[in-house]
């Protein structure tokens, strides 16, 4: 019977071990914040008929009042905003195009097109961030309605 038992126990399987390499990205939150409005300043229409006046103002603030038929003055601003993240991370920038309502008569619109950069690279994890402008252009018309008009950017960033 000894020798019966001792044929019954087998002898352990060799193990087998492996190793898997393992990532992880951490990131930190963005937080977007809005430290400047856009704005073209007061922009006077000129006599006659005429189409297709287009005033532009850039990311750093400055205007061109295109044509013969507009005069552009007062203070002009781009918009600023400040993006915090994770340092050395792109971040993506979204601006679409605004619908600017007239404010004494709100069947009157202009298309504000945005000029905005498509990306930042952050230079440092949360406080300061970065901040970059948004500019953009309307085109006008001898029939363009007068008054203020007025609009919301939406803004998003993401990685």
């Amino acid at each position: 019977m000894a020798l019966l038992s001792a044929a019954s126990i087998a002898s352990p399987a060799a193990g087998a071990t492996q190793s898997a390499v393992i990532n992880a990205s951490v990131s930190k939150s963005l937080v977007l914040a809005s430290l400047q409005n856009l704005d073209f300043g007061t922009i006077t229409l000129g006599p006659g008929t005429w189409s297709n006046a287009t005033v532009s103002l850039s990311q750093t603030g400055t205007i061109a009042c295109g044509g013969a038929n507009l005069i552009c003055s007062g203070a002009t601003q781009a918009a600023i905003y400040n993006v915090q993240g994770s340092n050395r991370q792109t971040v993506n920038i979204s601006a679409p195009n605004v619908t600017l309502v007239n404010q004494s008569d709100a069947t009157k619109t202009l298309i504000l097109v945005t000029n905005a950069p498509a990306t930042v690279v952050l230079t440092s994890s949360g406080h300061p961030g970065n901040d970059f402008s948004i500019g953009g252009s309307v085109t006008l018309s001898s029939t363009t309605a007068a008054g203020t008009y007025v609009g919301t950017f939406n803004v998003t960033v993401d990685y």
